[in-house]
């Protein structure tokens, strides 16, 4: 191994060290002395249900880890966004579970927690999954009620869901582990079936001091909504467990009743591990952003005995395309190569930079995946669409514009990597979040901006000393430094991964090497949902 190599690799691995240490402490959720309170009570912490209730020895993944990092902060924080959803095996059945987080504020609802809690569903609806609700949560987190109670994509919008993933048959189980007051109320009972923790679970459309403030009626929060009486009085829950183990126990013999489902038919053999070395990949990344690498050296490195079929390996060199098979499926790769090579005619392509010759090669591509039923995996590395006269009047924007549409139309599943770049329009040619990867999820070495750092810091820093200028102040070369380096570091904070997976941009930030894990599971949760339509692409412009 070369020099260069060995200072990409200490480079990637430090900063996966701080994945992991930043992983650590989210986990903690509201804090250890929060966690010590829940079990002073009886209760098990989200996590520990979740791990309690997924098959050991099965891979896991965990959407949206970072949510709401560094949102908040006037308000305590929410860490995770207050809710663990996570991707697992119940009694060999693949399954999402959504289980809030009673340490962080009593587990109420932010809305960042309302954003992740409609991801989980979508997830579910999109791959019919069934979907577990692990609740304990007070309700909706009051001074911030204007964020998540009355639009489209707030609160309500769950029990709507509920209600659309009944109709068509996707299992759902509730099981009430603590707090499930007002609104929320709602979630259990729209569910298939409901359980309920003895003592500790309770549900109502409003407690017992609310009650009485309204109607004058005393009455406690047990008599009012708990377990005896949702299950012998008012039947609202189907179950009583004694504790929260007994529920989850419960819980994994419903799962283990459930008949088998229709399958897509995605082809998958035998999976067979790549050849290079994945470990690998953190010497091949290189530090900076704007350093070249040869893309299929991280293929290489991800899929199946590190064979990959690439098609039309000459022409459009600046996105790769190809088949492969990951952890035995087949998938179809379009990814961006950051080497510079050269055309036929002898003229130069920059890496990350779509062409109008790659943009028609990727969606003539997606289109031949889209006719085998083969999924798509995006890895992206992207700095946009080629700019300048000559493309322009080759019309850059005409063939962005099939790609764009090929991807929009896609109806095979698609999963989506951000290994580097992902700025501007080639977040969205590239199958941004926008449009509906199933999966998305970046490595640390991602960044997710309308444009790079520097050349942001430019354009705003230009603007920003014209407008002093207006004014009548003196703008010499330093204050232009200064202006420069403030603007650059705002913005820098902003183009950061963590940045992007706090707002559920991505699913989450993961290790290189979790690559093939998060794709397997994603075309094994894709897999339960038949393709609805067929693979049409509109008018376009020819």
């Amino acid at each position: 191994m070369d020099l260069t190599f060995n200072k990409n690799e200490d480079f990637n691995k430090l900063a996966l060290s701080e994945l992991k240490q930043r992983l650590v402490k989210v986990k903690l959720g509201g804090g250890i002395k929060r966690i010590e309170k829940l079990h002073a009570e009886g209760k098990m912490t989200a996590r520990e249900r979740i791990d309690y209730l997924l098959d050991e020895n099965k891979p896991a993944i965990e959407i949206g880890a970072f949510a709401g990092e560094g949102m908040y902060a006037e308000h305590g924080g929410c860490p995770s966004g207050g809710v663990v959803v996570k991707i697992g095996y119940i009694q060999g059945k693949q399954c999402i579970v959504v289980a809030n987080d009673a340490t962080v504020k009593a587990g109420a609802w932010f809305p960042i927690t309302g954003k992740k809690n409609l991801r989980a569903q979508e997830i579910a609806l999109e791959n019919r999954l069934p979907i577990i609700y692990l609740v304990d949560s007070a309700g909706v987190y009051l001074p911030l009620q204007d964020e998540i109670f009355p639009d489209k994509e707030h609160f309500g919008r769950i029990f709507r869901n509920n209600a659309q993933m009944s109709s068509l048959g996707i299992t759902q189980i509730a099981c009430v582990m603590g707090s499930c007051v007002a609104g929320g109320a709602y979630l259990p009972i729209m569910s298939d079936e409901a359980l309920i923790v003895d003592k500790t679970g309770s549900i109502f459309l409003a407690g017992s001091y609310l009650v009485k403030a309204a109607i004058g009626e005393n009455i406690d929060n047990e008599t009012l909504g708990g377990a005896t009486t949702h299950c012998e009085v008012s039947g609202v829950t189907d179950y009583k467990a004694k504790d929260d183990k007994d529920a989850l126990e419960r819980i994994k013999r419903i799962v283990g009743k459930i008949g088998d489902y229709d399958k897509a038919g995605y082809n998958r053999i035998a999976a067979e591990a790549p050849q290079s070395d994945p470990a690998e990949i953190y010497g091949i990344l290189p530090k900076a952003r704007t350093e070249p690498y040869d893309m299929k050296q991280i293929i290489a490195r991800l899929v199946d005995q590190s064979e990959f079929d690439e098609y039309k390996a000459g022409y459009g060199q600046s996105i790769i395309t190809g088949y492969a098979r990951i952890d035995g499926w087949a998938v179809g790769i379009v990814a961006n190569q950051r080497l510079v090579s050269k055309t036929k005619k002898g003229e130069i392509q920059f890496g990350g930079v779509i062409y109008s010759d790659s943009a028609d090669k990727a969606t003539r591509f997606i289109a031949n995946c889209n006719q085998k039923k083969i999924p798509l995996v995006f890895l992206q590395d992207v700095t946009g669409f080629m700019v300048g006269s000559k493309s322009e009047h080759g019309g850059i924007i005409k063939d962005g514009a099939k790609m764009v549409n090929a991807v929009s139309n896609s109806v095979v599943p698609k999963f989506t990597i951000v290994i580097g770049n992902s700025y501007g329009a080639g977040n969205y040619a590239m199958c941004g979040k926008a449009y509906d990867p199933r999966l998305i999820v970046a490595w640390p070495s991602a960044e997710l901006a309308v444009m790079g750092g520097s050349q942001a810091a430019k354009v705003l820093m230009q603007i920003e000393a014209s407008s002093l200028k207006a004014k009548g102040e003196e703008v010499d070369a330093q204050k232009e430094q200064e202006l420069f380096d403030k603007i650059k570091a705002k913005y820098d904070a902003q183009v950061s991964p963590y940045y992007a997976a706090a707002r559920l941009w991505t699913d989450g930030i993961i290790d290189p090497l979790d690559t093939r894990t998060w794709i397997s599971m994603g075309i094994e949760a894709a897999n339960h949902a038949p393709i609805a339509r067929p693979f049409n692409m509109g008018v376009l412009q020819v």
